[in-house]
């Protein structure tokens, strides 16, 4: 038998996680979730999809879908989205039985109530940090989290705390604009999304049904 062989098969199966304390369970879940990955050559990803062209958002719809497909747990939480919001990907999520909650208030860099941004971003991401530390999801979308960072809402080392201790396998999905560096170095896959043309600016033609809302 393999030394990774022996090392997993060590590992309490859950019944014998229940007799540990809570603190102990949480440890031995962490151990046997980073065995089952190291034997099954896979990890949880840490992505970022960043930059100034559109599609950010949109490519963490694709894989939100995709994972549902794969019977994934996903949930996806929105920094700057009003709640009140009711796009396409909401009435679509709604049908497919998956969160997708808006937890902002719209585009809140022009607000002139900055401790009142604040704390929105603080409250979504106590949202977000229960979701991921609860065990309970394969794939935990953060979307606009970049602008809560970029404005100092949040502390980007607790951030990259809380994904450094999550379950190995777990996927991460963060967009916006100006992904800090130490976001990208963290990160396991980033791709900056690059404006070439826009509707707007070349033919004046504002957002469109199906396509930005």
């Amino acid at each position: 038998m393999s030394e990774e062989s022996e090392e997993i098969q060590q590992l309490p199966d859950e019944e014998e996680i229940e007799e540990l304390t809570e603190e102990g369970r949480a440890r031995r879940r962490q151990e046997l979730a980073e065995a089952r990955a190291k034997r099954n050559k896979s990890k949880g990803l840490v992505i970022v999809n960043t930059g100034d062209g559109k599609g950010k958002t949109t490519a963490a719809l694709g894989i939100l879908m995709r994972a549902w497909g794969q019977q994934m747990r996903v949930v996806m939480l929105q920094f700057l989205k009003a709640q009140t919001g009711n796009w396409g990907e909401i009435r679509a999520a709604q049908r497919m039985g998956v969160e997708i909650i808006p937890l902002g208030q719209g585009f809140t860099w022009t607000s002139e109530n900055l401790a009142q941004d604040r704390a929105l971003a603080q409250s979504c991401w106590q949202q977000c940090r229960e979701r991921i530390e609860s065990g309970n999801y394969d794939v935990v979308i953060m979307d606009e989290l970049t602008y809560a960072l970029n404005y100092r809402w949040l502390d980007i080392e607790e951030v990259l705390d809380v994904l450094r201790k999550r379950d190995p396998m777990q996927h991460i999905i963060i967009t916006g604009r100006d992904a800090p560096e130490a976001l990208i170095e963290f990160a396991d896959l980033v791709t900056e999304m690059r404006e070439i043309k826009h509707p707007y600016k070349a033919q004046g033609i504002l957002a469109q049904k199906g396509i930005e809302f």
